[in-house]
Order: structure tokens, then sequence, then C-alpha cells
């Protein structure tokens, strides 16, 4: 929510006296294709994509062989760069290759939170089971993909309900770029003037390598939630906000990121009319304060939804265990700072009131599996960039607390920033399919300026109403949140439904 010192946050134009605050100064970002920046665009001739037209799926074909022996004389993937995954290519199936993934991501989540979710894996021959189980109970036409960067070489599978796991090969490709390209992106939205669109180019181009290569099987089959497992280095990338030149991604998908489908609770279960406990604190001896928490906990557990809230010198860990135990709230909400550190799972925490906090390496013990909570939202939380341990924290952060889903966020936004997103979040959520697909909604609305700041006042989409904004948050003009600064950097992460 509120910006801690170490991260520097976008000077914030506001609406002149007299005009309307949804076409203030450049920031309605909708539909940005007028401003495309060149962007290197990846050719046909260099996307290998092996299927199971040209791939067997029960035995190692010629065909296959074929394919093999293209990638080692185009020296996509020698052995110097590949490690112990050297035999990751000459994998004869795009089954074998995908329970390679599996088992590759579940050690590293094994290995940095220090459990052993082996005997979780899951033989990816039920994940078409799981897909299509969902799709009947949600209405919904979800894709997993699967993203793997080497040196010289990018990796997509692309698994769907109705088709076997299809795998592209991207050969002009350098995974310096790519992380380069995250980098530049996190900056020009997190670090740059709201009034400017920069940030178009590095989205741009990230969607050509992630996303392009993959769209025409996408469109065909209809789908519209994506679950990404991503590579190290990508696991905090905004997905949300990749642009194709004309819409960014969440306008055409619900996402989710996931850690792995073996790591997924890949159970349904509607939370429409259940109950929210909301816990968070506006104080702090040693972080900024959090102006906006209380009327954060007050709208979204009495007026739009229904619960407990818990503030200040309630917010302890002892009242989170006990409130659980005398009724088994589906959702917990946290308005408190959170960081994924570099280190240790140790080092990542949860602040509670005064100097309490819950470890990252803590939270199971919180008994949050048992029963288990649908959905717990962190919503001012930020995680260290470019760490391998930071990001496995927090891509891994659902399954580290046995939660099924997590909503959290990348980067610190601003109090009123924050509110407006949760208020609209929750005001979709009771209607939604799918959580994902909540989140979708309110990031849309910032979007598209329906979430504004008007005369000291928040007013969100539709008719529920404006929320009375606390003195304490000082006075501000009118302004609203289309900027990509106040809703790409917010995930939902593990199960989107």
């Amino acid at each position: 929510q509120t910006n801690s010192g170490a991260t520097n946050t976008p000077s914030t134009p506001t609406t002149p006296a007299g005009s309307s605050p949804l076409t203030s100064g450049n920031n309605n970002q909708t539909n940005s294709g007028g401003t495309n920046t060149p962007s290197t665009t990846i050719t046909p001739d260099a996307i290998l994509t092996i299927t199971p037209s040209n791939n067997d799926q029960t035995t190692n074909t010629k065909t296959a062989k074929e394919k093999i022996q293209e990638l080692e004389l185009a020296n996509i993937t020698p052995s110097s760069q590949m490690n112990n995954d050297s035999n990751f290519l000459t994998l004869g199936t795009t089954e074998e290759t995908l329970n390679f993934l599996e088992r590759k991501r579940t050690k590293q989540y094994s290995n940095y939170l220090g459990r052993d979710f082996n005997g979780q894996l899951i033989d990816i021959k039920n994940v078409r089971e799981v897909l299509s189980s969902i799709a009947n109970k949600t209405g919904t036409k979800p894709g997993i993909i699967y993203v793997h960067a080497y040196a010289e070489q990018l990796q997509l599978v692309l698994y769907m309900e109705n088709s076997e796991p299809i795998v592209k090969i991207i050969s002009d490709f350098k995974r310096k770029k790519l992380i380069n390209a995250v980098r530049k992106l996190r900056a020009k939205i997190t670090r740059g003037s709201l009034d400017s669109d920069e940030y178009l180019s590095p989205a741009q181009q990230l969607y050509d390598w992630l996303i392009a290569p993959i769209s025409a099987e996408l469109e065909a089959a209809n789908i519209d939630t994506l679950l990404f497992s991503m590579d190290q280095g990508l696991r905090t990338l905004p997905v949300a906000v990749l642009h194709d030149g004309e819409q960014f991604l969440i306008e055409k998908y619900s996402i989710s990121l996931i850690p792995s489908v073996s790591l997924m609770d890949i159970r349904y279960r509607s939370i429409q009319n259940t109950r929210v406990l909301a816990m968070g604190a506006s104080e702090f001896m040693t972080q900024n304060s959090l102006p906006a928490v209380p009327a954060e906990l007050e709208t979204i557990s009495q007026k739009l939804w229904q619960g407990s809230q818990f503030l200040n010198q309630e917010f302890t860990r002892n009242n989170l265990v006990t409130e659980r135990k005398k009724y088994p709230y589906p959702i917990i909400h946290l308005a408190t700072h959170a960081e994924f550190l570099t280190g240790q799972a140790s080092n990542s925490y949860i602040q509670l009131w005064g100097l309490e906090q819950i470890k990252l390496d803590q939270i199971r013990e919180l008994g949050w599996n048992d029963p288990p909570v649908e959905l717990l939202v962190l919503s001012a939380c930020r995680t260290a960039f470019g760490d391998r341990n930071a990001e496995l924290g927090f891509a891994g952060f659902a399954v580290a607390a046995g939660v099924k889903s997590a909503l959290a966020s990348i980067w610190y936004v601003s109090d009123q920033g924050t509110l407006g997103l949760m208020t609209e979040f929750y005001s979709h959520l009771n209607n939604a399919k799918i959580k994902a697909e909540a989140l979708r909604q309110a990031q849309l609305a910032m979007l598209r300026g329906e979430v504004v700041i008007v005369d000291g006042e928040l007013r969100v989409s539709g008719a529920r109403g404006a929320v009375v904004l606390p003195s304490a948050l000082g006075k501000f003009g009118n302004q609203n949140f289309s900027h990509p600064y106040y809703w790409a950097g917010f995930s939902m992460i593990g199960s989107p439904w």
C-alpha cells in the first residue's frame, strides 16, 4: 500500500479542478496500440512446435528424433548450457517434458520451503481430467503454460483440456535479454511518470516472446484463463500488463501464477456468500503507516462482504489462530506490510502488531490447511526483484501458507490505490465464476478509469457508493488509477479457482 523509503513511487498526476477524473492527463491506458513501440519480433522460422502430429506420444518416432537432431545442429541447447538438465531436450515425448518440469519445480520449492513435496507429484496424464472437470464446474476454459528459459533457448509448453501438450521452442532468443526486459518493464512501471506509457515497449517485447508463439492455439481453443508456471527470473513478472500492440493480456484472460500443477490445490469450491476474517494494522513501530487500512477493513468486512475485523492491537497471532478455530473462515484478508526477501524462507515475513511477525516458514503452523483457507489476501506486500529465493517465496506463497489461493502484490502501491483495487475485487468476488476473474474485473475497472478519487471520495465502478477517505491520507486532487502501477502488480497465486 504505502511506499516505503526503499521503493520509488511514480509521480502521481492529479486532475485539474473542473476536469473529468476519467480523462485526466494521459492516464487511461486502454487500447494503447496507438503508441506501438518497435520490438524484436520472433520469426516463424525461429519457432519449433512439437505436437502429437509430429511427435508420437508413446514412442520416440523418427520425426521426433529428427526434431531433436535439428535442435542439436542449431546448437540451441548445448550440453554445456544444460548442466544437470542436459536430458531435457532429448526426452521423447511432450508428456515426459511436462513430467520433467513438474519434478524440477517441485524440487525447487521443496528445497526453499524445507518441506518434501515429492509425494504430491501428479501424473501429467491426469491434468487433462483436472482441466475438464474445472471447465465443467466453472464454465471457464483454462490453459496451463510452462515457461522455461535457457541461455539461448526459450521453451513454452501449453497444456489444454482437449489436446495433447504443445511444446514451442524458440531459438532466436537470449535469456539475458528476457531478464533485462523484465527488469526494464518493472522499472518503467514503478519508477516512471504516471503520465508516461514508456512501459509499453518492454511489455510488447515480452508478449512477443512469451505469448505470441502460442496465441493461435489459445484462440483456437477459446482459452480464457491462463495458469503460468514460471522459470527463475520470471516469477515476479507482472504478466497482466503484457501487451500485443492493441490491448493488455488482462483484457483477454484471467491469470494466475502457479509453482506447478502438483503444488496447486486442484479442487473447486465456490466461496460465494461465505465470511471473511479481516485483520490489519495502520500504525507500525519501524515501518511506514498505512492510514487507509481502517477504511479497507471496514469496507471489506462490513459493507461488501460479511465477516469480522481486527485492527492494530487486536492484530495478533493469537487472535488469528483463535478466531479461525471459532469459525472456519474461508477468506482471510491481511492489510499489513509483508516482505518476500532474499535468503532463506525465514527472512520473509508478514508484519503483525508491534514487533510480532509471522515468518514464511512458520505460516503452516497456523493450520490454514485444515480446514483449508480458500483465499488469503495480502494487500500491502512487496518482493525483492531479481532474487531467486524471494521469487520462490512469492510464487510459492499459497503452498507455504497451506492455502488454496493467495492474492498478493509484487510492489507496494499507494494506500488509496490499494483501497480502490480491493474494493473492486471484493465487489466482483461474489459474482465472478472464479477468483482470478474477480481480480481481472477489478484490474479492468482501474485500467478503464472507473476507479477514481473525486472530492475526497473513492468512487468505484457500478452503483456501489463511495468510500470517504481517511483524513490521515492528507489532501490530494482528483485522481484515477488507470496506470499499471496501481493494478498490474497484484497477482493471483496458486489456484485461479
